[in-house]
């Protein structure tokens, strides 16, 4: 991998090629509103980048980004905050419950 030679001065980037970056629009793409407050948001002179993801608009396109530290996954946990057995709730689920 090379270093950035676009926004991420010295930066390793899988996208850096000797001819240039390679991704899409020859640069990485400014974050969007929904990443404020994540970790991997790095600012430089010329605005916010993701370090992680050229691209942070298509993350939040399909719902919540995969990389986001600032957002809270609520996997497993019903409405009061316990946690839900899978096994129990697919039995309760085929019982009709």
């Amino acid at each position: 991998m090379l270093e950035c030679m676009t926004v991420k001065k010295g930066m390793k980037c899988p996208f850096m090629t000797v001819k240039g970056c390679k991704f899409n629009g020859g640069t990485c793409h400014p974050i969007v509103e929904q990443c404020e407050g994540c970790a991997h948001v790095m600012e430089t002179e010329s605005g916010k980048y993701c370090r992680i993801c050229p691209d942070p608009a298509a993350k939040w396109r399909l719902g919540k980004c995969n990389f986001a530290t600032h957002v809270k996954n609520g996997n497993g946990k019903n409405g009061n905050g316990k946690r839900i057995n899978p096994l129990k709730a697919s039995k309760r689920k085929a019982k009709g419950k």
